[in-house]
């Protein structure tokens, strides 16, 4: 396992994440752990969904693909 330093980080930004670690239960070295390792599995999750909505899209090669906020917002404005 590596070892990570953070050097400079704001005193009111460790408050926080201690307090965040101690209502967790954890050390605040463990709450980062879980902080970092959240953030590396949501982009993973995020790379799974657009590598599969790609896929989908491919499906229907010659049909325009319209972005689900553009339909909200034209649905919004009847």
């Amino acid at each position: 396992m590596a070892t990570v330093t953070i050097r400079d980080l704001d005193d009111k930004v460790v408050a926080k994440l201690k307090a965040r670690a101690k209502s967790n239960h954890r050390s605040l070295e463990a709450e980062l752990r879980e902080l970092l390792s959240g953030i590396v599995r949501e982009q993973e999750r995020r790379q799974r969904f657009l590598a599969k909505a790609d896929r989908i899209a491919a499906m229907t090669p010659n049909v325009r693909q319209t972005d689900s906020a553009e339909l909200l917002r034209e649905d919004r404005r009847r």
